[in-house]
């Protein structure tokens, strides 16, 4: 059985939104490539200023003798499995920010020294390092659509958030509880799966079931209150919804982000969310 990636190159993993997430069980540092849907039925809790744009990739060669070589090779040396997305200036001299497919962290220049945590712009209270990962998410929410999500929306949502489900999460359940509630309050909820404990575990089976049910809302909502559901299998986007989580960051259950790929939930009331949101759209673009 797989179990979710922590971050590769992150030494701590407990998240700040455990509190309102059922915490995801700790897996191998190789996680592999998304799973197309037609091979995954079956083997599964303050945007800053915006970086610099992204360095290109570099080849071989030059990443051998450029001048981010001695980062690469200490992350190389660290977590050779990793791949540098990018390696980007910070408003820190001497440190930068540092890219994998699932992991935000800064080293010095030298590749001497690596930091994890968040980046905090004292003066505006600005998280630099959740302002950068929101523009990777949200590259990534560009290539998703309808065939892939469950959805329960208003007829005129004035939100929409993304969330991160696994069907047997204490937490995920009670927000489905209030599904309705969301709703009213203007907030369409497009999910994605994500069973924390793995391709191949119980609750990654489940989804399956719910995603190839006749009704697939009905089916998620009789599986959040524990009734038994038919096996099913066919073409599903599971893996491939567990696949994007780990790109994502995501390591606990419900993880929600608002469009513009920021995370405001851990489970949040709908009230809370709401709140949230309003607060966010008030904000003047970065």
């Amino acid at each position: 059985m797989r179990r979710p990636s922590r971050p590769l190159l992150s030494l701590s993993v407990a998240g700040a939104l455990s509190l309102g997430a059922c915490v995801a069980a700790s897996p191998p540092a190789n996680t592999g490539t998304a799973t197309t849907a037609a091979n995954a039925g079956k083997p599964a809790t303050p945007a800053g200023t915006a970086a610099p744009a992204s360095a290109a990739p570099a080849t071989a060669a030059s990443a051998a003798s450029g001048p981010d070589a001695a980062i690469r090779k200490a992350v190389a040396s660290l977590a050779p499995d990793a791949k540098v997305a990018s390696i980007r200036p910070t408003p820190v001299p001497g440190v930068v920010e540092v890219s994998t497919s699932n992991d935000t962290v800064y080293m010095t220049a030298d590749g001497k020294y690596l930091l994890t945590g968040s980046l905090i712009e004292v003066a505006t209270k600005r998280d630099l390092t959740e302002a950068s990962k929101a523009i990777q998410r949200r590259a990534l929410m560009k290539g998703l659509g309808p065939s892939q999500m469950i959805v329960f929306a208003p007829p005129k949502p004035k939100y929409t958030v993304t969330v991160f489900t696994d069907v047997d999460c204490g937490y995920c359940r009670k927000l489905h509880s209030q599904i309705a509630d969301y709703n009213k309050a203007g907030i369409a909820v497009d999910y994605l799966f994500f069973p924390r404990t793995g391709i191949g575990s119980e609750s990654y089976d489940k989804a399956v079931s719910v995603w190839c049910a006749p009704d697939r809302k009905q089916a998620l909502t009789d599986a959040k209150l524990g009734k038994p559901l038919p096996a099913r299998n066919c073409s599903n986007p599971v893996t491939m919804d567990y696949n994007l989580g780990l790109k994502f960051g995501v390591n606990g259950t419900p993880a929600i982000y608002a469009a513009d790929g920021t995370q405001i939930g851990g489970y949040l009331s709908p009230a809370e969310m709401k709140a949230k949101l309003d607060a966010m759209a008030a904000k003047p673009a970065a």
